[in-house]
């Protein structure tokens, strides 16, 4: 586990409103969750954070669960926040639900986003590859790296949400992330940690799944979080918040405000 970092994070609303921190998945930022702050702001003082090596904030050769917990307990800190509610995506959920398991004292609500505390077999390798394989001193424009893309990456909006890691700088592209950091620590994003000698989390939770999606496991949900809800958002993937943001707002605000 490294040291903490202090992590970028974009605001919203009244600073007297119930807070609610929101994690983000791989390859994403704060920026991904505009949308569902806006929807949300009438009723919470939100906070959307740039995980490690994610957006603007600092990269680290270390990205793990306990290493990713730490950090946004640091920002709990910073901001003088004894516990707030947290929902988090993915790579964002795992960190909130290790949080939760480590230092439950931290959470008021916890909301999961179509993601399970399991260890998953797929790869990011290939999809990394095709990312570091991108000619970028040869771009002149976005819609030539989209195209170059196309082949590796068939489906046009996950290259369009990977395509905003992409960056302009005095003419010239770069990778905001470092695809060498993410290819190093894959392993330890598609996984969990061992959670043996841990306790199960006593309160409630709302595990949000897509009804697309196969990424929630109800026996190592309710293993480790005894008193989860599982609700299914139809018609949506993994992406949940952003193919079906009514729904998932409407889900999330009736957990919240119970």
């Amino acid at each position: 586990m490294s040291r903490a970092i202090k992590l970028v994070f974009e605001e919203y609303g009244e600073p007297t409103a119930p807070v609610l921190v929101i994690l983000h998945g791989f390859f994403a930022s704060s920026r991904n969750w505009r949308q569902i702050s806006r929807k949300l702001v009438e009723y919470y003082h939100i906070y959307t954070l740039d995980m490690r090596n994610h957006g603007e904030s600092a990269h680290n050769a270390i990205m793990d669960y306990p290493s990713m917990s730490a950090d946004v307990e640091l920002f709990l800190d910073s901001q003088k926040l004894a516990k707030a509610n947290i929902l988090g995506h993915s790579m964002g959920g795992k960190t909130a639900m290790w949080l939760a398991l480590s230092r439950p004292e931290r959470i008021n609500k916890l909301i999961i986003a179509d993601i399970a505390p399991f260890s998953y077999r797929h790869s990011f390798e290939n999809l990394i590859q095709a990312l570091k394989e991108l000619p970028l001193e040869q771009l002149t424009n976005r819609k030539q790296a989209d195209v170059l893309l196309s082949s590796a990456i068939p489906e046009s909006s996950f290259r369009q949400f990977l395509l905003q890691n992409l960056v302009l700088n005095e003419g010239k592209y770069s990778w905001r992330i470092d695809l060498d950091v993410f290819s190093n620590t894959a392993d330890n994003i598609i996984a969990f940690p061992d959670t043996e000698a841990m306790p199960a989390y006593s309160d409630k939770v709302l595990f949000l799944a897509g009804e697309l999606s196969d990424y929630t496991d109800q026996e190592s949900i309710d293993n480790l979080f005894p008193r989860a809800e599982i609700q299914t958002i139809a018609g949506a993937g993994h992406w949940l918040h952003a193919q079906q943001p009514d729904a998932f707002c409407a889900a999330v605000n009736a957990f919240l405000s119970d």
